[in-house]
């Protein structure tokens, strides 16, 4: 009786695994017949993998060491790497879809090798950057007498739990962004560090609190291509989006072939340019692999974007009874542009309280 009860825990560890790996499977398996498996990065490559592995079973973290030996591409795709490890229990209890769940492991692997030594040394309100597009936790408490960190409010409960040249694993006492299902609802989104993704981002060598996106250069290749009305929309309120978004790194634009005369600033017209922009940049390829009911957040605070699905017609992608007729017109590293049928449909402002 005692083994079966011992055991218990490997029937939904193991089908989170499966379920993960069979996701990331093709993304990984070009990259993987692209090297020599018997060349000496590879061997390298397999090695970390594996001792990294071996330590973290060792200190309890099955599902984690699972997907890194298994699959370590998942994790070890930048030269430099830190493993914020979770816990079995959160993992394995999770309701999230595979997409987010891989999402979250890259959110919880840095593109810096950060031994505690060095994670003690940073200055607390330092940004961390991470796999996941860009995102950035953040080092919210350090106690340096007592050798002890949080980040993203999340306590470091076991430091170096494998330590190389290009690799340490560190395990944390929860996961660094919420696994609610009630959460999945608002996209890409869940995934933040509020103090490195909002304008009140510490200044550091790390992250700096400037706009990334390059707005000129998206209006005039919004101008050039038809969109002439939400180009001049965009640009007469870009001041405003610049103040209220100064760290953003990365947008979505739906650009619609008219906006109904909107030309001159208003609270409207700001409502309605911000109700067509994602924070974040999303391609067609990862908006259709987003189960149908997702909520999108919009630079409108109050106001969500949901994908319907494809249209029947022509399996065409629907966002808010709106089809998507120009994926990925334009795709560089701080914004994805999409040509859409026409433009949404804008709540009416809230009124304000006298």
């Amino acid at each position: 009786m005692a083994r079966c009860c011992t055991g218990s825990w490997h029937a939904p560890v193991y089908f989170t695994v499966s379920v993960v790996l069979a996701f990331v499977a093709i993304s990984t398996s070009l990259h993987s017949k692209s090297e020599d498996p018997m060349s000496p990065t590879k061997l390298t490559f397999h090695e970390l993998s594996l001792n990294a592995s071996k330590a973290l079973r060792r200190a309890n973290f099955n599902v984690m060491a699972t997907l890194l030996q298994i699959s370590p591409e998942i994790f070890l795709s930048s030269p430099n790497v830190t493993i914020f490890a979770i816990q079995d229990d959160a993992i394995s209890n999770s309701s999230l879809p595979p997409w987010l769940l891989k999402n979250l492991l890259h959110y919880h692997t840095s593109t810096l090798n950060l031994p505690m030594e060095d994670l003690l040394k940073k200055p607390q309100g330092s940004c961390i950057p991470t796999l996941h597009r860009k995102k950035k936790v953040a080092i919210t408490k350090i106690n340096s007498k007592a050798r002890s960190i949080e980040i993203n409010n999340v306590s470091v409960s076991h430091p170096n739990i494998f330590l190389a040249e290009t690799i340490s694993v560190h395990g944390v006492l929860e996961p660094f962004s919420s696994l609610a299902p009630h959460d999945v609802h608002q996209g890409w989104n869940i995934i933040q560090a509020p103090m490195c993704d909002s304008k009140s981002v510490l200044a550091s060598d790390d992250v700096k609190s400037t706009n990334m996106v390059e707005w000129s250069l998206i209006v005039r290749l919004l101008s050039s291509n038809g969109f002439v009305p939400f180009a001049i929309g965009l640009n007469s309120v870009l001041d405003g989006i610049l103040e209220d978004y100064r760290g953003l790194d990365s947008v979505t634009i739906f650009a619609p072939p008219s906006l109904q005369s909107l030309t001159s600033p208003s609270p409207l017209l700001q409502r309605t340019v911000g109700f067509h922009i994602l924070p974040q940049g999303l391609t067609y390829k990862e908006l259709t692999a987003m189960p149908a009911g997702t909520l999108l957040m919009t630079l409108v605070r109050d106001l969500r974007l949901e994908i319907a699905g494809t249209a029947s017609f022509n399996s065409g992608l629907v966002i808010n009874g709106v089809e998507v007729v120009a994926p990925d017109i334009f795709t560089l590293n701080t914004f994805t542009v999409h040509g859409i049928s026409r433009a949404f449909e804008v709540a009416e402002i809230p009124d304000t309280p006298t």
